[in-house]
C-alpha cells in the first residue's frame, strides 16, 4: 500500500498486461503491493573443493532479487524462483540478498557463509519437539567449516532429506508420534562430509496450550452457561456424577482460564442439579480440543422426554467450535424446557482405543439483541474548526480525498450512508480499508495532539487505526504504528480519541489512514485531527448526547431530564471535593483529589436500569491515572458494596475530553435497584458531563 514511486522501467510493462481493465493513467491498482516478506536464501556448495556456490532466493511478493556476493565481484539479479551459481575462494564472507517487489520496494537480509574445504567438524545438533505444533520435530546444526545440512527424518515412505543453511532450523511434521532414527549430515566444500545420528521421541501435543476464542458479550437474558469463565454460570453443575464410566475428569488452566478434561472418554454426563428451561435459547455451544477422538456424541438430557443426541466432527490438536441449533434435537422430539443433564460419547480415531476431550465454553444461547445498525448519529463534536483537521465529518469543512476504500485487496466495501441527516461511512467485511489523502500534498499534522472518531459496531472484536507516511523510504510502513480500540463496545457510538503521540509516524506529511477490524460491520463518522491547548483543563463543553430522552435515564447531562439526586459527594471520609462548573454554557462537574465519590439517587425509590444496556459519561483529566464506575443496589444486603463490582477504563486519555459507554452486562450488581453511583481515582482533577444509562 505504499506510494508509486521508482517504476518508470514497469509502468510501461504493467501498463500493456492490464491494458484490457486498466485506465492508462490509473495505476492505483499497485497500491496494494508491499514490499517483500520473509526474505531468505539457501546455499549449497559443490562438495568437489571448486567453492562453486548455488544460491537460491526466496521472499513472499519479490519479483527479483539483487545478491551482493560479499567479495567484490558484481552484484547479480536473479528472477524469482530462479537460482544463481557463483565461485567462491576459501574464506568467510557476508551474503545480501535485496527483494525487490513489483513496485520497485525492497526489504534485504544479510547471511554469513563459510567456504571452506576441509570437511566439516564441530558438529552440534540440537533436536527439539515444537512446543506448540503437535509432532514436529526442529532441527538446529551448527559446525565449523560447513555451509549446510541434511536432514533425514526416518519415517517410513519418506527417503527424501530436508536441507538447511547451518546455523538455522529445519521442521518435520511426523504422521504420528513414536521413536524415529533422525540422521544429520553437515556439508561443506570438500568431498568428505560430516554425520549425527540419533533415535529420537516425537511426541503428540495431548492438551491446549492456548485458550478457544473468547465468547462474545452477551445479556444475560441472552445464554445460560453451563460452563463457562466468560458468563455467570449455573451453580451447583455435577461435572462427575457416578454413572459408572471409566472416563477420568480433571480441571486444567490454561493462561487463566479454566477447562473441563474428560480422559479415557467411554461416556460422561453433566448433571445440572436442577431443570433448566431452554426453550428461549436457539443454539447451543462448546469449544472441544482433542489429541485422538475423530467425533464426539453430544446428548442433552431432558426430564421428561429422555435424551437425543447429535454428533459432530473433531479435529486433531485444535480447538473446534461447536453450535448446534436446537433444533436439531426438538425436532427429535427432545424437550428443551426442562434439560438437567449432558451426556458425551466419543469416537476414537483410527487405530481404537478410547480418547481425551477438554471443554469449555459449554451454554445455550440465543442471538445476541445487540443494534445492528445506528438509528441516531453520532454525537456532534465540539472543537472549533481552527483548532481541527478533518477527515470526515459534516461538523467541519474535510481536506480533500482522492481515494477511499481503495482496491488493495481487502474484503472491505464502503457505503456512504444517511443517519438522522449526517453522513456516515458503513464499512461492511472490514478487514482493513485506507483512506488516502494526496500523495504529491500530503496532510501536515504538526501541532495536531489527537485523533478523534466515533464508530458503531455490532460484531467487531477489534479496531484500530493506523497513520501512514509513504514519503519516508522505500519500508513498508503498514506492518508497524497501529493503534487498536482498548476494549470494543457493541451496539452504541463510541467515541474515540487517540493522542498522537501513541503513533511514532511522522506526522508531517500523512499520506494514508487505515482501518482494520476483524472482518465486521463498523460505522465510522467524525473523523478528524485536533488540538486542545496545554491538556490541563477543557476549553470546550464535551460531545453533545443524541439519543431520544426516552430512551435515557440520565444522571447529570443538560441535554436529558435528570432523575432527582438526594446527595452528592456526602461525606464518606473521602478527599474530593466537588464543584459545578460552566464550560461554554454547559454545566460540568469539577472533582478535585478525587479518590472516590458517591451520587446517591433516593434509597427509599431506587432507579429501576433493569432492560438498559449502557452506562455512559465524559471525562476529562490532567492528571489521571485511574478512573472507574461502581454501581450498587443497596436493598440487597448488609453486605458492605464498596468492596465489589466496580468497572475500570481500560487505559485512561488525558488533557481532551473522553466518551465512555460500559455495557451494564459487565456488572454483576442488581441493576434493578440502584441507591449508589461511585466514581473512583487516583487523587486526581476530573472533569464529568453527560452522565446517563441508555440502550
Amino acid at each position: 500500500m505504499k506510494t508509486l514511486k521508482y517504476i518508470c522501467s514497469l509502468i510501461v510493462v504493467l501498463i500493456i498486461f492490464f491494458n484490457c481493465t486498466q485506465d492508462d493513467n490509473d495505476l492505483s491498482f499497485i497500491e496494494n503491493v508491499a514490499a517483500p516478506t520473509n526474505v531468505s536464501a539457501l546455499f549449497q556448495i559443490t562438495q568437489d573443493n571448486s567453492g562453486l556456490v548455488t544460491l537460491t532466493p526466496s521472499a513472499e511478493g519479490a519479483v527479483s532479487y539483487n545478491i551482493t556476493l560479499g567479495d567484490n565481484s558484481e552484484i547479480m539479479n536473479v528472477k524469482q524462483g530462479s537460482s544463481a551459481q557463483h565461485v567462491y575462494a576459501e574464506g568467510s564472507y557476508i551474503v545480501k540478498i535485496e527483494a525487490i517487489g513489483v513496485t520497485g520496494l525492497k526489504s534485504e537480509v544479510t547471511k554469513d557463509i563459510v567456504v571452506s574445504f576441509k570437511a566439516p567438524e564441530n558438529l552440534v545438533v540440537t533436536i527439539e519437539n515444537d512446543a506448540a505444533l503437535s509432532k514436529q520435530v526442529n532441527v538446529l546444526a551448527t559446525a565449523d567449516f560447513a555451509m549446510s545440512f541434511e536432514v533425514y527424518f526416518g519415517e517410513t515412505g519418506n527417503d527424501d532429506p530436508i536441507m538447511g543453511n547451518i546455523g538455522e532450523v529445519v521442521s518435520y511434521t511426523y504422521q504420528e508420534a513414536g521413536t524415529y532414527t533422525i540422521r544429520v549430515v553437515a556439508m561443506g566444500g570438500a568431498i568428505e562430509t560430516t554425520e549425527y545420528t540419533q533415535d529420537f521421541e516425537v511426541t503428540a501435543i495431548l492438551q491446549p496450550i492456548t485458550n478457544p476464542a473468547v465468547p462474545p458479550r452477551r445479556d444475560a437474558s441472552e445464554v445460560i452457561s453451563i460452563y463457562s469463565d466468560a458468563y455467570t454460570s449455573l451453580t451447583g453443575v455435577n461435572f462427575y456424577p457416578n454413572w459408572g464410566q471409566a472416563t477420568s475428569y480433571t480441571e486444567i488452566d490454561v493462561d487463566g482460564n479454566n477447562i473441563i478434561q474428560y480422559g479415557n472418554l467411554n461416556y460422561q454426563g453433566i448433571d445440572f442439579g436442577s431443570n433448566v428451561d431452554a426453550s428461549s435459547m436457539e443454539y447451543l455451544h462448546m469449544d472441544v480440543w482433542t489429541a485422538d477422538l475423530a467425533a464426539l456424541e453430544i446428548f442433552p438430557i431432558s426430564a421428561t422426554t429422555g435424551e437425543k443426541s447429535v454428533t459432530k466432527a473433531l479435529v486433531a490438536d485444535q480447538w473446534v467450535s461447536i453450535d448446534i441449533p436446537l433444533s436439531d434435537f426438538t425436532d427429535q422430539g427432545l424437550s428443551m424446557a426442562d434439560i438437567f443433564q449432558f451426556k458425551f460419547v466419543g469416537a476414537a480415531l483410527p487405530g481404537g482405543g478410547s480418547g481425551t476431550i477438554f471443554l469449555d465454553n459449554i451454554y445455550f444461547y440465543k442471538p445476541s439483541s445487540i443494534p445492528t445498525a445506528p438509528v441516531v448519529s453520532a454525537p456532534s463534536p465540539t472543537a472549533p474548526q481552527a483548532n481541527v483537521v478533518s477527515i470526515f465529518s459534516d461538523a467541519y469543512t474535510n481536506v480533500g480525498l482522492s481515494e477511499l476504500n481503495p482496491d488493495w485487496g481487502q474484503s472491505t466495501t464502503l457505503t456512504s450512508v444517511n443517519i438522522q441527516g449526517n453522513n456516515t461511512w458503513l464499512y461492511e467485511a472490514l478487514n482493513y480499508s485506507g483512506i488516502v489523502t494526496d500523495y504529491g500534498n500530503p496532510t501536515d499534522l504538526t501541532g495536531m495532539t489527537f485523533v478523534h472518531f466515533d464508530y458503531f459496531t455490532p460484531d467487531a472484536t477489534t479496531l484500530g487505526l493506523k497513520l501512514v507516511n509513504t514519503t519516508k523510504g522505500d519500508g513498508d510502513p503498514l506492518k508497524e504504528d497501529i493503534e487498536f480500540v482498548s476494549n470494543i463496545t457493541l451496539g452504541t457510538w463510541v467515541s474515540v480519541d487517540i493522542p498522537l503521540s501513541a503513533y511514532t509516524t511522522d506526522i508531517s506529511a500523512i499520506t494514508q489512514l487505515l482501518f482494520e477490524s476483524s472482518g465486521a460491520k463498523v460505522y465510522i463518522d467524525n473523523l478528524y485531527f485536533y488540538t486542545n491547548g496545554d491538556g490541563t483543563a477543557p476549553t470546550v463543553a464535551a460531545p453533545s448526547p443524541t439519543l431520544n430522552q426516552s430512551g435515557v435515564v440520565s444522571i447529570f447531562s443538560d441535554a436529558y431530564t435528570n432523575v432527582a439526586l438526594s446527595e452528592l459527594n456526602p461525606n464518606w471520609g473521602q478527599s474530593t471535593t466537588l464543584t459545578t462548573i460552566q464550560i461554554g454554557a454547559n454545566n460540568v462537574w469539577l472533582y478535585e483529589a478525587l479518590n472516590y465519590t458517591g451520587i446517591v439517587t433516593d434509597y427509599g425509590n431506587p432507579t429501576n436500569l433493569a432492560g438498559f444496556k449502557y452506562v455512559h459519561f465524559d471525562y476529562f483529566t490532567p492528571d489521571a491515572t485511574t478512573l472507574g464506575l461502581k454501581l450498587v443496589n443497596t436493598t440487597k444486603g448488609d453486605g458492605d458494596p464498596l468492596k465489589e463490582d466496580i468497572e475500570y477504563i481500560p487505559s485512561v486519555t488525558r488533557g481532551t475530553w473522553v466518551s465512555v459507554d460500559i455495557p451494564l452486562v459487565n456488572y454483576t450488581t442488581d441493576v434493578s435497584a440502584i441507591t449508589q453511583l461511585i466514581f473512583e481515582s487516583s487523587g486526581a482533577k476530573v472533569y464529568i458531563d453527560n452522565f446517563y444509562f441508555h440502550n
